[in-house]
């Protein structure tokens, strides 16, 4: 079976993006690098060069990786984050819901966050630089998600 190994977003601003998921979101940057590449090719950029930014938790790397790229040109910036479409829809987190939204508050950082509960768990959406949208749910929902996915944290660590 594959696995999910990263998550890339396209970034105009390399910088803010960086000060969203790592100052706001608490991520740390595992890796920040320009290639060299076919990325006309391979996904229609209009530039050989690109700027990747991967960022998590480097001593759990099995807690997911966010990827920032960097390609010039994009096409024109959206006015407002678009609606939910077929495709891509945003990305979850599992997080101490108060303190990150305090925190990205005090940073100025997410936009006004939608906060509401469902089925129990507290959860909040914010946006990044780009308008990616990014549900928060509160961390104290992560055992009940567990049980409902059959994670097994035993012994093997689950896998």
């Amino acid at each position: 079976m594959a696995k999910v190994h990263h998550s890339a977003i396209t970034t105009r601003d390399v910088e803010a993006s960086i000060r969203f998921w790592r100052d706001g979101l608490g991520f740390e940057v595992l890796m920040d690098h320009q290639f060299e590449g076919p990325w006309p090719e391979l996904f229609g950029a209009g530039s050989t060069t690109l700027r990747s930014v991967f960022l998590g938790e480097a001593s759990a790397p099995q807690s997911g990786i966010v990827e920032l790229v960097g390609l010039d040109p994009l096409g024109p910036r959206p006015s407002t984050p678009p609606a939910p479409a077929e495709g891509f829809f945003l990305l979850s987190l599992l997080t101490d819901l108060d303190a990150t939204l305090a925190r990205l508050a005090d940073l100025g950082l997410g936009g006004t966050p939608t906060v509401a509960a469902v089925s129990g768990v507290r959860l909040a959406v914010v946006h990044d630089p780009n308008g990616v949208a990014v549900e928060l749910m509160d961390d104290v929902a992560r055992q009940g998600l567990e049980g409902a996915a059959g994670v097994d944290h035993g012994k093997d660590g689950g896998r």
